[in-house]
This record gives structure tokens, C-alpha cells and sequence, in this order.
């Protein structure tokens, strides 16, 4: 490893951590995760939906943090929207990439203007391979010095 990626800020969320969140896969532009069951289970001992929400946020933010010179650029989460269409009895995975072309554009946007957006659409499937639920996920990259244009 290197000094400057040494010295690159880990963008650590302890409630994150909490949920026993795992990463399977992370490169370049991509990140697959794993989200327990447990100790995720609500009531009736399926996924809690706040669970898929902090999936879809995650598996989203990965790939764009994964471009990023974080000493000058940062990630915010806009908004996000998840469509329950199961229940999940079982641990979930969300896999989400972003093209080259894609970073391309998004690296331009953050040096002309200080700030670029990108919108995941994220599946999320259960240990069996069934679609669970689907995120929809608006990542913000912002330049440290970025202000709103009046």
C-alpha cells in the first residue's frame, strides 16, 4: 500500500457496523454486500426493513466512494427509496457498479463544478436468489470546498 492510500480517510458509520453488515466484493466502482439476518430479524423473524435501507445505502455509496480523492471529495446519501417485495427469511446481498463511462463523467462533473450525482438502482436478493426488494438510491459527491451556487 502506498502513502496515499494510506493516508485516504475510511468512511466508518458505527451504526453500520452494528447491523454486522459484510462486504463480499469491492473494487473499482463496484461493492457487494451481505447483510445478516441476524441481528437484523424484526418481529416475526424476517428483515427488518430498516436493514435494506442501510443495504441499499451502502452497496450504493461503495462504488463511488471507491473513485474518490477523499482528501478533496466526500459522498452524501440525497435520498433513498426501497420497494419491499418479500419477506426475507435469510441473509440479503446487494451488488452495485458503476461503468467507466460513468466514473468518467462523474470525476468531470466533481472538477468543473465541485459536485456530481449518481442514481443506484440496487436488487437485493435473499440466500435463495429471490428478489427481495429494490433500492433506489441518489449518491451526492461533493468537493470539501462545494457550496450551493446562490
Amino acid at each position: 500500500m502506498g502513502a496515499a492510500e494510506a493516508e485516504k480517510p475510511v468512511y466508518r458509520v458505527e451504526f453500520v457496523e452494528r447491523t454486522g453488515m459484510r462486504r463480499l466484493e469491492e473494487g473499482r466502482g463496484h461493492s457487494k454486500l451481505l447483510m445478516p439476518l441476524a441481528p437484523n430479524a424484526n418481529h416475526v423473524d424476517v428483515m427488518y426493513l430498516g436493514a435494506f435501507c442501510v443495504l441499499a445505502e451502502a452497496v450504493a455509496a461503495g462504488p463511488g466512494i471507491s473513485v474518490l480523492d477523499t482528501a478533496k471529495y466526500f459522498p452524501i446519501i440525497k435520498d433513498i427509496a426501497v420497494d419491499f417485495h418479500r419477506m426475507a427469511a435469510s441473509d440479503v446481498t446487494a451488488e452495485y457498479t458503476l461503468s467507466e463511462e460513468q466514473i468518467a463523467g462523474l470525476l468531470a462533473d466533481l472538477e468543473r463544478k465541485g459536485s456530481a450525482t449518481y442514481v443506484a438502482e440496487v436488487p437485493m436478493h435473499d440466500a435463495d436468489g429471490a428478489l427481495v426488494a429494490t433500492g433506489k438510491v441518489t449518491v451526492k459527491l461533493l468537493s470539501h470546498g462545494w457550496s450551493k451556487p446562490a
